[in-house]
């Protein structure tokens, strides 16, 4: 489990393509300080598995279906990337629970910027909207945001002055894709409701 609070902006140091997989290499000091194979590493917000750890970087296999779902298909070398350790248990959840399983992807839509923050507009997936409220939690490339606007088929996220200097979305341009990853508590109430109402009929 992760909470959406990136713990440093890495980079991607190579891409191997494995016909129906790709492998990455991405540098990034502070998630590889004692990582070992095996272990769970966000990037973008997506949950990867560490196949190889050297000095700084680490490399990891993205299948077809991972590439295929979330935006870590238009990564290439020199692509900034989020990359976030899973929480230990008892440490604080800063953010808000984020399993790292990408529910769909958006674009960032435009940028209005102001003299202490910026808001940033967001396409949305229609069969994701109903998941995203107003003052609710979303996950953009792994970072855990409050919704500022939902609509039919975007929202909006205010962004303070840090997020934009140690993630990547200080550096997205109107049309870079990102990855969404919506509330959990959200989809696991509308199963609850769904079943229950099934079996009342």
């Amino acid at each position: 489990m992760f909470t959406g609070i990136v713990e440093e902006l890495g980079e991607v140091t190579a891409v191997e393509n494995l016909g129906d997989a790709s492998r990455f290499r991405l540098r990034g000091p502070v998630v590889t300080d004692g990582a070992k194979h095996g272990d769970s590493i966000a990037v973008n917000g997506v949950c990867l598995t560490v196949v190889e750890h050297e000095g700084d970087e680490f490399t990891a296999d993205v299948m077809a279906e991972t590439l295929n779902r979330s935006s870590l298909g238009a990564l290439g070398v020199g692509s900034r990337v989020n990359l976030e350790r899973p929480t230990a248990v008892g440490d604080r959840l800063g953010g808000h629970i984020v399993q790292g399983h990408v529910d769909g992807t958006g674009a960032v839509l435009e940028r209005k910027p102001s003299e202490n923050w910026e808001i940033i507009k967001i396409s949305l997936p229609v069969d994701l909207a109903r998941y995203v409220v107003e003052k609710g939690s979303i996950t953009v490339d792994g970072i855990s945001l409050t919704v500022v606007e939902a609509g039919p088929d975007f929202f909006t996220v205010s962004l303070i002055p840090t997020t934009l200097a140690l993630t990547t979305l200080g550096l997205k341009q109107a049309g870079d894709p990102v990855n969404l990853e919506v509330d959990i508590v959200a989809k696991y109430v509308e199963r609850l409701l769904t079943t229950t109402r099934g079996a009342a009929q």
